[in-house]
C-alpha cells in the first residue's frame, strides 16, 4: 500500500519497543518498516518552566530522506504545544514526519503498576495515528477508529488499533 516508514528513536529508546512497532506498523500499512536512530540535542527544545519538551521544535529535526518515506520520531520525555497541557505526539502532514512520545504512556506515570502489554498497545496506537496524519488523515468522529483525537489516556485505551471504514479508505486513495 505504503512505501516506507522509518522509525528515528531520538534518543535510547529500549529495542523491544522499537521491534513490536516495527512489526505492528508493517502489518497496519502493509509497507516496510526500518528503525534508523537519529541523534538530536533535545535540550533546545526543552522548556524549564512547564519541564516539558516543544514538539513543534523536535519534529522539525525529523527528516524523511527518500521519496515517499514517512518518519518517526520517537521520545521518551513529556511534549506539549502551545495551548495544550501535553500531547502524545505531533504529525506534519506536508513534510511527511511525525513523533510520538512514550513518557505519559506508561502506568507507572500514573502511580500504577507497571503493565508492558497496555503500554505497547498505547504506543503502537499512537504511532499509527501520528503517521496517519502523515498520509493526510484527519481527526475522525468515530470513538474507536485510530483518528479519533486523543484528549486522555482513556481515548486512546478507547480507540481500536485500526482505522475506521472511512478512513481506510481515504488512507488506500
Amino acid at each position: 500500500m505504503l512505501n516506507l516508514i522509518t522509525l528515528r528513536p531520538l534518543e535510547e529508546i529500549d529495542q523491544g519497543i522499537l521491534e513490536e512497532l516495527r512489526r505492528r506498523l508493517g502489518e497496519t500499512f502493509s509497507c516496510p518498516v526500518e528503525i534508523k536512530p537519529q541523534t538530536t540535542e533535545l535540550a533546545r527544545a526543552y522548556d524549564s518552566s512547564r519541564k516539558q519538551y516543544l514538539s513543534t521544535t523536535l519534529l522539525s529535526t525529523i527528516g524523511a530522506s527518500e521519496k515517499g518515506e514517512k518518519a518517526l520520531g520517537i521520545v521518551d520525555v513529556d511534549l506539549y504545544v502551545p495551548g495544550l497541557n501535553f500531547v502524545f505526539g505531533e504529525a506534519n502532514m506536508g513534510s511527511g514526519v511525525a513523533i510520538i512520545s512514550l513518557f505519559r504512556l506508561r502506568q507507572e506515570h500514573y502511580a500504577l503498576p507497571p503493565n508492558k502489554e497496555l503500554f505497547l498497545e498505547r504506543a503502537v496506537k499512537e504511532a499509527i495515528h501520528e503517521l496517519g496524519h502523515t498520509y493526510g488523515l484527519g481527526h475522525c468522529d468515530d470513538g474507536k477508529c485510530i483518528m479519533y483525537f486523543s484528549n486522555s489516556l482513556m481515548d486512546t485505551d478507547r480507540k481500536q488499533a485500526a482505522f475506521c471504514p472511512k478512513c481506510q479508505q481515504i488512507l488506500e486513495r
